[in-house]
């Protein structure tokens, strides 16, 4: 008899580990590790995910008293090292063991069992997602013999359109009327032979003549140096991790994909993350020009479908490189040589919802387990990662940063102006444009080039506001300032989503719902404001495209927007962070940032890393061809050093001022941080839980060294959705249990009805 120890899935923080069920006979070859199998607990069916198998039963349990396992829902999805992995989230991330399980599982699966009725067995709920056969007709030699009867005129269109070669009896149906029927009557006589074949759903291509990866003729010292380090590091087997520090156009992407080449021709695969969706068509268009089909591609703007035909091409062995979104990391990939994070600055990478993980730290634990190489790429690396690189070593893993301060062919990097936005309105500018950007964007239209103008803002005007009382319209569900949308003239709640038409906020009658006065104006600038200013300022004959939440909502749009502006002879692309980074087109000679200073003054001690990181990545659009690049940047705020460091290229002037700032506070890299939110409808219950949770975790630590807890306090965004916020920060010692510590608090607490509790562990979300 063998044993298997199950996570079941219920997310309680009480049920963190596992529970020893019997595997029956009948069930021993498929009951194994990365299973799901439907078993009893508590007088209950569960569903419950295979993360070890024994032959005994565990901690010495008397095997009479151990419930077998009742059904297999779903064959393995994962193997031993990603359950190993699953049990370090849950413990690392606070979070229940199930959770952390569901990321490695097959896409669309769902964990809802049902079956038809009483004696049918249990099934798992799937999202329409599983594999896809598409029925193929094709003629046998019994077909030269064969003489359709005198009526049978539908059988003698298929054979005729079957002399062709096979095809599918999807497409034959489409063309003659009545063609499915006819292959039956075909088949049966031995004229026709029908078999099915593997559909593989969406599929990820690319038309932009950019992506291509043609091979250079020679790498740079900068690449060959790298590559040089990540060979050594993918030798060593024991995790080791390589951050390539490479300015924006240096070649970071040739790296990546030399250093994939050697993986493969070693027998082992590859992982490559990359930070926004924007950015896969373009990358995988890189990948395969090189790999061809070998490459898979994940991420959320695929159906279930197209997810699930992607992933079992990877749990298949039929694709070893996987390119993907913060996802594509738990891709059932059997051997992986390199884990390859670029843009590993990017605060994407962080989930926002349980288990709130880091990619880069998962990353890291998994190339440990996997013995193999994790390569972070970045124009501008994170505090973090330099702060790891200086110290040698993290957790065991040897952290080694390698420069590429040179782009290839003679490329130079772009000029950089920042122009103070209060001396232009001191000298009367009231445009949004300041004369520097305006004269450059009239020399791109003249000169027939390309330009990026990047906003962290999309809509047309920021807010709302009364002249006459100062009242800004808020959403009444969230503590938020509501943004004025002018294309349809209506204000949109950014937290919730809610929308109300002008006209009808707050009735009626267009008017402050404060005072009542009819005199509200927009202030503030978005991205359709820029878009309809961008058109009064140019000559007709240049595209202008927008890229923001609102255009890039439908699938595809992404490619589309970037295929248009990549066809167009003289484009300016308007859009908003999400054309910041990775993408490049040689012809983009102008970059300009219309307003630099969106994030600068958030109450977030990362606000001006943040800033400086943008500025730099978005100034690297510029000038990645033969022609020389030209970057303005408009702030009110041209003394602070990130706008320095921009204008110099010169990291340090930035580095310098922050890593002083951030060792007097105690914030990462010099300690951890976590921010645990509580959160309910009533104000009183969530006020109450908070203090106690604060309470629990002060007594927990007590007089550490190197702890220290903030709070309770309102959450910046005090009410989202009706529902009260308040949180607590909690620093620790940059090797503390911060996750097992606060877990265990937050447990301690018990279930409270209404209330809600998130752990967010290396919190990059103070808001």
């Amino acid at each position: 008899m063998r044993y298997a120890s199950v996570a079941l899935d219920i997310p309680a923080r009480s049920l963190s580990g596992t529970f020893a069920y019997a595997i029956p006979e009948a069930l021993a070859s498929e009951v194994t590790v990365g299973a799901t199998v439907l078993v009893s607990f508590s007088h209950r069916l569960a569903v419950g995910y295979v993360l070890a198998t024994s032959d005994v039963p565990p901690d010495g349990l008397d095997p009479a008293r151990v419930s077998p396992v009742e059904q297999l829902l779903a064959p393995s999805a994962f193997d031993e090292v990603s359950a190993r992995v699953a049990a370090w989230m849950a413990r690392e991330y606070a979070c229940p063991l199930s959770e952390a399980v569901r990321l490695f599982l097959a896409p669309g699966q769902k964990v809802r069992v049902t079956r038809p009725s009483d004696d049918a067995p249990w099934e798992l709920v799937c999202e329409r997602a599983g594999a896809v056969d598409a029925r193929w007709a094709a003629l046998t030699p019994a077909a030269n013999d064969y003489a359709p009867p005198r009526t049978a005129s539908r059988q003698r269109a298929v054979i005729d359109a079957l002399r062709e070669g096979p095809q599918r009896v999807s497409e034959l149906s489409a063309t003659i009327p009545g063609a499915a029927s006819a292959v039956s009557a075909l088949e049966r006589r031995g004229v026709v032979a029908v078999e099915s074949r593997r559909v593989l759903r969406g599929g990820e291509g690319t038309t932009l003549s950019s992506a291509a990866a043609p091979r250079p003729e020679r790498l740079t010292d900068g690449q060959r140096a790298a590559l040089a380090a990540i060979d050594e590091a993918r030798a060593a087997g024991r995790g080791d991790v390589v951050l390539v520090d490479g300015v924006t156009g240096s070649g970071k992407t040739e790296v990546y994909l030399a250093a994939i080449e050697r993986a493969l021709a070693a027998g082992r695969g590859a992982l490559v993350l990359v930070p926004e969706i924007s950015l896969t068509a373009q990358t995988v268009g890189r990948f395969r020009s090189r790999f061809g089909d070998d490459v898979a591609v994940l991420h959320s703007r695929l159906s279930a479908g197209e997810r699930f035909d992607q992933w079992d091409l990877v749990r298949a062995g039929s694709a070893r490189v996987v390119v993907g979104a913060r996802s594509a990391l738990f891709a059932p990939l059997a051997d992986p040589g390199l884990i390859i994070i670029d843009e590993e600055h990017e605060g994407s990478y962080k989930q926002d919802k349980s288990p709130r993980y880091h990619a880069r730290e998962v990353a890291a634990h998994m190339a440990a387990e996997r013995g193999c190489a994790l390569v972070l790429g970045s124009a501008t690396p994170s505090l973090e990662s330099l702060g790891r690189c200086r110290a040698g070593a993290f957790r065991g893993a040897r952290w080694t940063r390698v420069e590429m301060p040179e782009r290839p062919a003679g490329a130079v990097l772009p000029r950089v102006t920042v122009v103070d936005m209060a001396e232009q309105f001191r000298g009367g500018g009231r445009s949004i444009f300041s004369a520097p950007l305006a004269d450059a964007l009239r020399g791109v239209a003249q000169r027939r080039e390309k330009a990026v103008l990047m906003l962290n803002r999309r809509g047309f005007a920021n807010f709302l506001m009364c002249r006459e009382c100062g009242c800004v319209p808020e959403c009444p569900h969230c503590s938020t300032a509501l943004t004025y949308h002018e294309r349809t003239h209506a204000l949109v709640c950014h937290t919730c989503g809610r929308t109300w038409p002008v006209r009808a906020f707050p009735d009626p009658s267009t008017s402050c719902p404060n005072c009542g006065s009819r005199y509200l104006a927009a202030f503030g600038v978005g991205t359709q404001r820029v878009e309809d200013e961008l058109a009064m300022l140019l000559p007709e004959g240049v595209e202008i495209i927008r890229m923001d939440a609102d255009t890039t909502r439908a699938k595809g749009a992404h490619q589309s927007l970037l295929e248009r502006f990549d066809a167009a002879e003289c484009a300016v692309l308007v859009g908003t962070q999400m054309i910041a980074k990775g993408l490049d087109f040689p012809e983009v000679t102008l970059v300009g940032v219309v307003n630099a200073d969106t994030m600068l003054k958030l109450p977030d001690f990362r606000a001006a890393e943040r800033t400086y990181d943008l500025l730099e990545q978005v100034a690297g659009r510029a000038g990645r061809g033969e022609r020389p690049g030209e970057v303005i940047v408009q702030t009110y705020w041209a003394t602070h050093p990130a706008m320095h460091a921009v204008a110099s290229h010169d990291r340090s002037v930035f580095l310098s001022a922050e890593l002083e700032e951030r060792s007097e506070a105690l914030y990462p890299p010099f300690s951890r941080l976590a921010n645990v939110v509580v959160w309910g409808r009533d104000a009183r219950a969530v006020r109450a839980a908070c203090d106690e949770l604060a309470a629990a975790v002060r007594e927990r630590v007590g007089a550490s060294g190197g702890w220290e807890v903030l709070g309770p306090a309102d959450c910046v965004k005090a009410r989202v959705k009706d529902q009260t916020r308040r949180h607590l920060m909690v620093k620790a010692p940059a090797d503390a249990d911060l996750g097992g510590i606060l877990g265990s608090c937050a447990g301690s607490l018990g279930r409270r009805a209404g209330i809600n509790i998130a752990v967010d562990i290396d919190a990059y979300d103070l808001m």
